[in-house]
Protein backbone atom coordinates (compact mmCIF):
# COMPACT_ATOMS: atom_id res chain seq x y z
CA UNK A 1 0.00 0.00 0.00
CA UNK A 2 1.40 3.41 -0.96
CA UNK A 3 2.29 5.91 1.73
CA UNK A 4 1.30 8.80 -0.54
CA UNK A 5 3.36 11.89 0.17
CA UNK A 6 5.38 12.15 3.38
CA UNK A 7 5.66 15.27 5.55
CA UNK A 8 8.32 15.64 8.22
CA UNK A 9 6.95 17.66 11.13
CA UNK A 10 9.05 19.19 13.89
CA UNK A 11 7.79 19.79 17.44
CA UNK A 12 7.76 23.04 19.37
CA UNK A 13 8.39 24.05 22.94
CA UNK A 14 7.01 21.66 25.54
CA UNK A 15 7.99 18.43 23.76
CA UNK A 16 10.84 17.76 26.18
CA UNK A 17 11.83 14.29 27.35
CA UNK A 18 14.31 13.14 29.96
CA UNK A 19 17.62 12.16 28.33
CA UNK A 20 16.34 13.13 24.88
CA UNK A 21 18.67 12.08 22.06
CA UNK A 22 21.15 10.25 24.29
CA UNK A 23 20.76 6.77 22.76
CA UNK A 24 20.89 8.25 19.27
CA UNK A 25 24.00 10.34 19.82
CA UNK A 26 25.83 7.44 21.54
CA UNK A 27 25.34 5.17 18.51
CA UNK A 28 25.04 7.42 15.44
CA UNK A 29 28.08 9.54 14.47
CA UNK A 30 25.92 11.79 12.29
CA UNK A 31 23.78 12.65 15.32
CA UNK A 32 26.85 13.34 17.46
CA UNK A 33 28.14 15.70 14.75
CA UNK A 34 24.87 17.67 14.90
CA UNK A 35 25.19 18.06 18.68
CA UNK A 36 28.82 19.17 18.35
CA UNK A 37 27.95 21.82 15.76
CA UNK A 38 24.87 22.92 17.70
CA UNK A 39 26.79 23.26 20.97
CA UNK A 40 29.43 25.39 19.27
CA UNK A 41 26.80 27.57 17.55
CA UNK A 42 24.77 28.13 20.73
CA UNK A 43 27.56 28.37 23.28
CA UNK A 44 25.78 25.70 25.33
CA UNK A 45 26.79 22.16 26.25
CA UNK A 46 23.71 20.69 24.57
CA UNK A 47 24.68 17.08 25.25
CA UNK A 48 24.80 17.77 28.98
CA UNK A 49 21.62 19.84 28.77
CA UNK A 50 19.63 17.19 26.89
CA UNK A 51 21.03 14.05 28.49
CA UNK A 52 21.66 14.95 32.13
CA UNK A 53 19.54 17.97 33.07
CA UNK A 54 16.23 17.41 34.94
CA UNK A 55 13.24 18.57 32.91
CA UNK A 56 12.23 21.11 35.55
CA UNK A 57 15.55 22.89 34.97
CA UNK A 58 14.95 23.05 31.22
CA UNK A 59 11.72 25.03 31.25
CA UNK A 60 13.64 28.25 30.54
CA UNK A 61 12.84 29.29 26.99
CA UNK A 62 16.43 30.24 26.13
CA UNK A 63 17.65 26.74 27.05
CA UNK A 64 14.73 24.66 25.90
CA UNK A 65 14.57 25.93 22.33
CA UNK A 66 18.14 25.13 21.19
CA UNK A 67 18.04 21.81 23.06
CA UNK A 68 14.80 20.80 21.37
CA UNK A 69 15.84 21.84 17.87
CA UNK A 70 19.28 20.22 18.17
CA UNK A 71 17.62 16.94 19.14
CA UNK A 72 15.23 17.15 16.20
CA UNK A 73 18.11 17.84 13.82
CA UNK A 74 20.06 14.87 15.21
CA UNK A 75 17.11 12.58 14.38
CA UNK A 76 16.87 14.26 10.98
CA UNK A 77 20.53 13.47 10.28
CA UNK A 78 19.92 9.81 11.15
CA UNK A 79 16.90 9.69 8.81
CA UNK A 80 18.95 11.21 6.00
CA UNK A 81 21.62 8.56 6.56
CA UNK A 82 18.89 6.01 5.78
CA UNK A 83 17.93 7.97 2.63
CA UNK A 84 14.50 8.80 4.04
CA UNK A 85 13.50 12.23 2.77
CA UNK A 86 10.23 14.18 2.95
CA UNK A 87 7.94 15.53 0.27
CA UNK A 88 7.06 18.43 2.60
CA UNK A 89 8.31 19.90 5.88
CA UNK A 90 6.34 21.72 8.59
CA UNK A 91 7.15 22.85 12.12
CA UNK A 92 5.22 23.98 15.19
CA UNK A 93 6.53 27.35 16.46
CA UNK A 94 10.30 26.95 17.03
CA UNK A 95 9.98 23.67 15.10
CA UNK A 96 9.79 25.79 11.93
CA UNK A 97 13.52 26.43 12.26
CA UNK A 98 14.21 22.68 12.25
CA UNK A 99 11.83 22.33 9.29
CA UNK A 100 13.80 24.92 7.30
CA UNK A 101 17.04 23.06 8.06
CA UNK A 102 15.35 19.84 6.90
CA UNK A 103 14.39 21.61 3.67
CA UNK A 104 18.00 22.63 3.09
CA UNK A 105 17.14 26.33 3.42
CA UNK A 106 19.85 26.88 6.06
CA UNK A 107 22.61 24.93 7.76
CA UNK A 108 22.57 23.31 11.21
CA UNK A 109 24.94 26.01 12.47
CA UNK A 110 22.77 28.85 11.15
CA UNK A 111 19.62 27.20 12.49
CA UNK A 112 20.88 26.74 16.04
CA UNK A 113 22.44 30.20 16.18
CA UNK A 114 19.08 31.73 15.22
CA UNK A 115 17.17 29.52 17.66
CA UNK A 116 19.51 30.53 20.49
CA UNK A 117 18.95 34.22 19.68
CA UNK A 118 15.20 33.61 19.40
CA UNK A 119 15.08 31.97 22.83
CA UNK A 120 17.03 34.81 24.44
CA UNK A 121 14.85 37.41 22.72
CA UNK A 122 11.62 35.72 23.82
CA UNK A 123 12.83 35.32 27.41
CA UNK A 124 13.79 39.00 27.56
CA UNK A 125 10.46 40.11 26.08
CA UNK A 126 8.56 37.92 28.55
CA UNK A 127 10.39 39.52 31.47
CA UNK A 128 9.59 43.00 30.17
CA UNK A 129 5.89 42.30 29.51
CA UNK A 130 4.75 39.34 31.62
CA UNK A 131 1.92 37.19 30.39
CA UNK A 132 0.69 33.62 30.13
CA UNK A 133 -0.93 31.06 27.83
CA UNK A 134 -3.78 28.59 28.25
CA UNK A 135 -5.26 25.76 26.20
CA UNK A 136 -9.01 25.84 25.58
CA UNK A 137 -10.38 22.36 24.93
CA UNK A 138 -13.72 21.44 23.44
CA UNK A 139 -14.82 24.68 21.76
CA UNK A 140 -14.99 25.62 18.09
CA UNK A 141 -12.17 27.92 16.99
CA UNK A 142 -14.70 30.61 16.08
CA UNK A 143 -16.10 30.64 19.62
CA UNK A 144 -12.64 31.16 21.13
CA UNK A 145 -11.87 33.85 18.55
CA UNK A 146 -15.05 35.73 19.54
CA UNK A 147 -14.09 35.52 23.21
CA UNK A 148 -10.66 36.96 22.42
CA UNK A 149 -12.20 39.84 20.50
CA UNK A 150 -14.37 40.70 23.53
CA UNK A 151 -11.55 40.59 26.10
CA UNK A 152 -8.81 43.21 25.96
CA UNK A 153 -5.30 41.76 26.11
CA UNK A 154 -5.75 38.15 24.94
CA UNK A 155 -5.32 36.59 21.48
CA UNK A 156 -5.54 33.17 19.76
CA UNK A 157 -1.97 31.80 19.75
CA UNK A 158 -1.98 28.15 18.59
CA UNK A 159 -4.54 26.42 16.39
CA UNK A 160 -3.44 22.89 17.32
CA UNK A 161 -6.33 20.72 16.11
CA UNK A 162 -10.13 20.95 15.99
CA UNK A 163 -11.35 21.63 19.52
CA UNK A 164 -7.92 22.64 20.84
CA UNK A 165 -6.80 26.24 20.65
CA UNK A 166 -4.27 28.03 22.85
CA UNK A 167 -4.75 31.66 23.88
CA UNK A 168 -2.00 34.05 24.93
CA UNK A 169 -1.91 37.43 26.62
CA UNK A 170 -1.91 39.38 29.85
CA UNK A 171 -2.38 37.21 32.93
CA UNK A 172 -5.76 38.63 33.99
CA UNK A 173 -7.07 38.55 30.42
CA UNK A 174 -6.05 34.89 29.98
CA UNK A 175 -7.75 34.00 33.28
CA UNK A 176 -10.91 35.79 32.17
CA UNK A 177 -10.83 34.01 28.82
CA UNK A 178 -10.56 30.64 30.58
CA UNK A 179 -13.52 31.50 32.78
CA UNK A 180 -15.68 32.64 29.88
CA UNK A 181 -14.67 29.61 27.80
CA UNK A 182 -15.83 27.28 30.56
CA UNK A 183 -19.11 29.20 30.76
CA UNK A 184 -19.44 28.77 26.97
CA UNK A 185 -19.12 24.98 27.31
CA UNK A 186 -15.40 24.26 27.06
CA UNK A 187 -14.58 20.73 28.24
CA UNK A 188 -11.73 22.21 30.25
CA UNK A 189 -9.02 24.86 30.17
CA UNK A 190 -5.37 24.35 31.07
CA UNK A 191 -2.80 27.00 32.03
CA UNK A 192 0.45 26.22 30.21
CA UNK A 193 3.81 26.04 31.94
CA UNK A 194 5.48 28.76 29.88
CA UNK A 195 7.28 31.93 30.88
CA UNK A 196 5.46 34.43 28.66
CA UNK A 197 2.64 35.35 26.31
CA UNK A 198 4.23 33.91 23.19
CA UNK A 199 2.66 34.30 19.73
CA UNK A 200 0.97 37.52 20.83
CA UNK A 201 1.67 41.26 20.46
CA UNK A 202 3.07 41.26 24.01
CA UNK A 203 6.37 39.80 22.71
CA UNK A 204 6.80 42.26 19.84
CA UNK A 205 10.14 43.33 21.32
CA UNK A 206 11.41 39.78 20.71
CA UNK A 207 10.60 40.14 17.01
CA UNK A 208 12.50 43.44 16.89
CA UNK A 209 15.55 41.81 18.50
CA UNK A 210 15.46 38.71 16.27
CA UNK A 211 15.01 40.57 12.97
CA UNK A 212 18.67 41.63 12.41
CA UNK A 213 19.94 38.08 13.04
CA UNK A 214 17.39 36.55 10.67
CA UNK A 215 18.09 39.10 7.95
CA UNK A 216 21.80 38.14 7.92
CA UNK A 217 20.97 34.59 6.80
CA UNK A 218 20.92 33.85 3.07
CA UNK A 219 18.18 31.26 2.78
CA UNK A 220 18.47 28.66 0.02
CA UNK A 221 15.43 27.60 -1.97
CA UNK A 222 13.92 24.58 -0.14
CA UNK A 223 14.59 21.15 -1.65
CA UNK A 224 11.38 19.98 0.05
CA UNK A 225 8.46 22.41 0.06
CA UNK A 226 8.18 24.35 3.36
CA UNK A 227 4.63 24.65 4.69
CA UNK A 228 4.45 27.77 6.86
CA UNK A 229 2.29 27.67 9.97
CA UNK A 230 2.05 31.47 9.84
CA UNK A 231 0.31 31.50 6.45
CA UNK A 232 -0.68 27.80 6.04
CA UNK A 233 0.86 27.96 2.56
CA UNK A 234 4.01 26.64 0.93
CA UNK A 235 6.51 29.50 1.01
CA UNK A 236 9.69 30.32 -0.92
CA UNK A 237 13.15 31.32 0.31
CA UNK A 238 12.53 35.04 -0.14
CA UNK A 239 9.64 34.85 2.35
CA UNK A 240 11.51 33.01 5.09
CA UNK A 241 13.17 35.90 6.90
CA UNK A 242 9.98 37.96 7.38
CA UNK A 243 7.97 34.84 8.30
CA UNK A 244 10.44 33.78 11.02
CA UNK A 245 10.11 37.25 12.54
CA UNK A 246 6.32 37.39 12.12
CA UNK A 247 5.83 33.98 13.74
CA UNK A 248 6.89 35.33 17.15
CA UNK A 249 3.74 37.44 17.39
CA UNK A 250 1.46 35.58 14.93
CA UNK A 251 -0.64 32.55 15.84
CA UNK A 252 0.62 29.06 14.95
CA UNK A 253 -1.86 27.73 12.39
CA UNK A 254 -0.92 24.06 12.68
CA UNK A 255 -4.49 22.83 12.07
CA UNK A 256 -4.71 24.78 8.83
CA UNK A 257 -1.17 23.87 7.69
CA UNK A 258 -1.63 20.14 8.31
CA UNK A 259 -5.03 20.23 6.59
CA UNK A 260 -3.45 21.89 3.56
CA UNK A 261 -0.72 19.22 3.44
CA UNK A 262 -3.39 16.52 3.48
CA UNK A 263 -5.15 18.27 0.57
CA UNK A 264 -1.77 18.24 -1.23
CA UNK A 265 -1.68 14.44 -0.96
CA UNK A 266 0.22 13.88 2.29
CA UNK A 267 -0.80 10.55 3.82
CA UNK A 268 2.07 10.06 6.28
CA UNK A 269 3.35 12.52 8.88
CA UNK A 270 6.71 11.69 10.46
CA UNK A 271 7.27 13.63 13.67
CA UNK A 272 11.03 14.15 13.96
CA UNK A 273 12.21 14.87 17.50
CA UNK A 274 11.23 14.47 21.14
CA UNK A 275 7.72 13.52 22.25
CA UNK A 276 4.69 12.69 20.15
CA UNK A 277 2.57 15.83 20.51
CA UNK A 278 2.28 16.57 16.79
CA UNK A 279 1.48 12.94 15.93
CA UNK A 280 -1.49 13.15 18.27
CA UNK A 281 -2.64 16.46 16.80
CA UNK A 282 -2.40 15.16 13.24
CA UNK A 283 -4.61 12.18 14.08
CA UNK A 284 -7.20 14.55 15.57
CA UNK A 285 -7.10 16.63 12.40
CA UNK A 286 -7.62 13.59 10.13
CA UNK A 287 -7.87 10.06 11.51
CA UNK A 288 -7.25 8.53 8.07
CA UNK A 289 -3.60 9.63 7.85
CA UNK A 290 -0.61 7.79 9.30
CA UNK A 291 1.37 9.52 12.07
CA UNK A 292 4.80 8.16 13.06
CA UNK A 293 6.97 9.49 15.90
CA UNK A 294 10.74 9.20 15.47
CA UNK A 295 11.70 10.08 19.04
CA UNK A 296 14.06 7.24 20.05
CA UNK A 297 16.72 4.95 18.62
CA UNK A 298 14.20 2.10 18.67
CA UNK A 299 11.69 4.15 16.65
CA UNK A 300 14.40 5.09 14.16
CA UNK A 301 15.37 1.45 13.67
CA UNK A 302 11.75 0.60 12.84
CA UNK A 303 11.10 3.53 10.51
CA UNK A 304 11.30 1.57 7.24
CA UNK A 305 8.77 -0.97 8.52
CA UNK A 306 6.52 1.80 9.79
CA UNK A 307 6.59 3.55 6.42
CA UNK A 308 6.03 0.36 4.43
CA UNK A 309 2.94 -0.45 6.49
CA UNK A 310 1.48 3.02 6.07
Amino acid sequence: MSTGKIAFCFPGQGSLETGMGRDLVETKPEAREVFDIASDASGLDLAKLCFDTPLEEMVETELQQPALVATSLAYLAALRKRDIVPDFVVGHSVGEFAALAAAGAMSVRETIALVRERGLAMAEAARERPGSMAAILGLEDEVVERLCRKILGVWPANYNCPGQIVVSGENEAVDECRERAEEAGARRTVKLNVSGAFHSPLVARAADRLRPAVEKVRFSEPVAPFMSTVTARVESAQRMAPLLVDQLTAPVRFTQAASELIREGTRTFVEVGPGNVLSGLVKRIDRSVKAISVNSLAALEKIEDALSSA
